[in-house]
């Protein structure tokens, strides 16, 4: 066989037992150069590789750096946040409203806890007419209503929105399967209406509305600290985190100055003379002149805060601080007061009443066209004289009589601790001060505005010596002990009289009710002051409304040491015979024989105990502004 020339060729070169990478190594010149060539090229690709692996790596390296910088700087506050959202939980513990108490801490406003009751029939295991039957009775609705609603859906349907307990206890002793019971908070108010007109009511969202409920709502809401717990992954709380006593609440009560007996008396007594002259509206106030604390404050027609969404939203405000009315002969006194402390008068000083006086362009009269003759300044007030009233104060500068109604308060706010308070009007002192018929109308009463609540503090300057105190309801929080924790600051008491002239006019006062149009009021035993007032009713749109008046009775009690202000009000009373005297005055006598048990009030030394009954027929002094329609003032 023959053999290729190529590999004869070589073969020469060829060293026999030789491997060919042994062959490669000894030598020659293409084994070695491929050799090295191999060598090279590995390197290379070794380098390569490894070049990769490193980029890869320190690529890696760097988006893992940039990831962390993004997750833990950038982001990491974010992340933080939700973190915490999902492992903690803000809790803000329900907290009761804390509850309102009078003077004697007979309970007026609490929160109690009261049921929703829900029905979800797709779970009754009796029929819907079974389970009505069951219910109707203790929820007072008809069987075949309930069956419409319970055909109405198949779950979630709300029966009673608010059950008191001794009800549920009933409810859940049926043991019905597809009833549901849910708790909740409502505020209560155990006396109805008798106080609605200073507590007030809160609304569906527990926010006062009226009252002390709105005025106090600082003082009546308890703190509430929001803690964050820690809870599981299936969300349960843990409670090993929470601060200790976070779900304790303190014992205070809201202590009201009202005396929650008279105010049922005074209640009792206003309603029994509105029905009578079927009047519009009317109120009473009883004020401590010391200090200035309301013991009753009551004011008709009012609401049942417990079903507060059945009232007529008027009715709301509480009117003897938020309706002005013009006073009539009830500021008659504190005219005197004015002109005595100026000088211009003496006690003793007498005028000539002739039955008219012309001031400017008007002829002023007295309502009954009759003139009283020459009388003295404790006469004028027993029957309530415009002639003589006039005659004091054209004695005044106008300019000082002025500044003495706006030192009173005239046209100001008492600053009282009720809602919603209107302030007085009084006109201008240019415009004042540039007719003479202005002074001569508010010497008896007309011509300016103020709220009853203001009557009542001046006349508590007349019995507390000369200082016009705030009329307040609000004693202060205390506690179950009775220990004062916090009561709100209130103004100075202002001296307006002096004590010689406060005394001096309430001892003219008490001659009202001793022989002049207050001596339905004489209570045996008892010195008493008073002063009645029988007004027109002033119109919104100016001028008077015909036919229509509002009568009133206030009173100083006693007479020795004035302490007690006891104020009446009755508003548009029908009948010939609705006078301040027939009216107001029998009220705050009913008023006067509570009060005096109530608050033990002695008798006055030196009196008979059979002092008389007096009582006025028709008519208790009339005045009026001839040519001024409809500016007529009676008593």
């Amino acid at each position: 066989m023959q053999k290729s020339p190529s590999k004869t060729k070589f073969a020469k070169f060829r060293t026999p037992g030789l491997t060919r990478r042994q062959r490669r190594s000894k030598g020659g010149f293409f084994g070695k150069f491929k050799f090295k060539f191999n060598i090279q090229e590995q390197t290379s690709n070794n380098k390569s590789r490894l070049f990769v692996v490193w980029g890869v790596l320190i690529a890696a390296g760097l988006g893992l750096a940039i990831n962390l910088y993004n997750l833990q700087i950038i982001r990491g506050p974010k992340l933080t946040e939700q973190a915490r959202n999902q492992q903690m939980i803000n809790l803000r513990p329900f907290m009761p409203r804390r509850p309102v108490v009078d003077r004697n801490n007979n309970l007026l406003a609490i929160d109690r806890p009261v049921y929703t009751l829900y029905a979800h029939p797709k779970l009754f295991d009796k029929s819907n007419e079974e389970i009505a039957q069951e219910l109707s009775p203790i929820l007072a609705k008809d069987a075949p209503e309930l069956v419409k609603t319970f055909e109405s859906k198949k779950s979630g349907i709300v029966l009673a929105p608010a059950i008191p307990e001794e009800i549920v206890d009933r409810i859940t002793s049926l043991r019905l399967n597809g009833l549901e019971l849910i708790q909740k908070y409502s505020r209560f108010y155990p006396s109805d209406d008798l106080a609605a007109d200073v507590v007030g009511y809160v609304n569906i969202d527990r926010r006062g509305q009226a009252g002390v409920e709105y005025s106090q709502e600082k003082l009546l809401e308890r703190s509430v600290q929001t803690v964050r717990l820690s809870r599981t992954g299936t969300g349960a709380i843990m409670p090993n985190h929470a601060p200790e006593g976070f779900l304790n609440f303190d014992d205070f009560r809201l202590q009201l100055t009202i005396d929650s007996r008279l105010q049922r008396i005074a209640r009792t007594a206003l309603k029994q003379k509105m029905d009578e002259f079927k009047a519009k509206r009317g109120a009473v106030i009883v004020m401590d002149a010391l200090d200035g604390s309301l013991l009753a404050l009551v004011s008709q027609p009012t609401y049942n805060p417990n079903e507060y969404a059945k009232a007529n939203i008027s009715l709301f405000k509480n009117w003897t601080v938020a309706d002005l009315y013009e006073p009539g002969s009830t500021f008659k006194p504190l005219n005197v007061a004015i002109a005595l402390e100026n000088g211009v008068i003496k006690p003793d000083d007498m005028f000539n009443d002739s039955g008219s006086i012309r001031v400017a362009n008007y002829t002023i009269k007295n309502a009954m066209n009759n003139g009283y003759g020459r009388i003295s300044i404790a006469q004028i007030l027993q029957n309530s004289s415009n002639i003589g009233m006039v005659q004091i104060i054209q004695r005044l500068k106008p300019t000082i009589y002025y500044n003495w109604l706006e030192r009173l308060g005239l046209g100001q706010k008492v600053d009282t601790d009720l809602p919603f308070e209107a302030g007085g009007r009084l006109k201008s002192q240019e415009e004042f001060i540039a007719s003479p018929i202005e002074p001569a109308t508010t010497s008896f009463g007309q011509g300016f505005s103020m709220t009853p609540i203001q009557l009542v503090q001046m006349h508590g300057a007349l019995a507390n010596g000369g200082k016009l105190v705030t009329p307040h309801v609000v004693r202060g929080l205390i506690d179950t002990k009775g220990q004062m924790h916090d009561s709100p600051d209130r103004t100075m008491p202002r001296q307006i009289f002096s004590a010689t002239t406060a005394q001096k006019v309430v001892e003219m006062m008490e001659t009202v009710v001793s022989e002049g149009t207050g001596k339905v009021a004489q209570i045996p035993g008892y010195r008493i002051a008073g002063k009645t007032g029988t007004a027109q009713k002033a119109s919104p749109n100016g001028g008077y409304i015909k036919g229509a008046r509002i009568t009133s009775f206030v009173a100083i009690l006693p007479v020795e040491s004035p302490r007690y202000v006891v104020f009446a009000l009755v508003d548009e009373p029908q009948g010939e015979n609705a006078y301040g005297s027939t009216v107001a005055a029998p009220i705050v006598k009913s008023v006067i024989q509570a009060l005096i048990p109530l608050e033990e009030i002695p008798p006055s030394k030196g009196m008979e105990s059979g002092v008389g009954h007096g009582a006025l027929g028709i008519g208790d002094g009339a005045e009026g502004v001839e040519a001024v329609p409809g500016n007529r003032n009676m008593d």
